[in-house]
């Protein structure tokens, strides 16, 4: 494995961390409120699922499109 390769890889598999801990952090905020709001349902849980996801994804995209300096 070259140089270049061993780099993409190591964004890559950043990337895929990143947005597993995202998730992973609003799973664990959603069902922390909905226990402490004592709700039936997990509104919140469902929320910040949907947010943590789609604030990955435009990070990861983010991160992926620009161009990085000195390239």
């Amino acid at each position: 494995m070259n140089k270049s390769s061993s780099t993409h890889f190591l964004k890559y598999a950043g990337m895929a961390f990143q947005m597993g801990a995202i998730i992973l952090l609003s799973v664990f905020l959603g069902q922390y409120l909905d226990r402490i709001f004592n709700l039936s349902f997990p509104l919140f849980t469902l929320i910040f699922v949907l947010f943590g996801t789609f604030a990955s994804l435009y990070l990861s995209l983010k991160d992926f499109i620009t161009p990085k300096k000195g390239k």
